[in-house]
């Protein structure tokens, strides 16, 4: 019997569940930074494994919210010395709650995101 690896998963459902779980610990983030963290943590382990489903585009739109998220905190955090800080911090906050909600709602309806 010869059989061969594959990395892919065993279903679109199984793809789209992981890039569910980030989605649903970057909106918990809201409450406390560290799912934050681990979100992002899980998009790189399971990269390879989504490639080829829809949840790819999410797994690439859920890092990069994660980076530009993690830069926009420490600008905000830093120019909040100056008080335009605390500005960037809101709409960093704001930026953030539109990207989890948009990319859920479209993994939802079985779209993939733009890159």
């Amino acid at each position: 019997m010869n059989t061969v690896l594959s990395n892919q998963p065993r279903s679109q459902s199984s793809a789209s569940a992981y890039a569910t779980l980030v989605y649903a610990l970057q909106a918990l983030s809201f409450f406390t930074v560290i799912p934050f963290f681990a979100g992002v943590v899980i998009n790189y382990i399971k990269r390879d494994d989504v490639r080829g489903t829809i949840a790819d585009s999410h797994f690439s739109w859920q890092i990069k919210t994660f980076w530009y998220g993690l830069l926009w905190t420490v600008v905000g955090s830093v120019l909040s010395v100056v008080l335009i800080g605390y500005f960037i911090l809101a709409l960093n906050f704001i930026w953030l709650i539109y990207r989890v909600v948009r990319g859920w709602l479209k993994l939802v309806d079985k779209r993939p995101m733009y890159i």
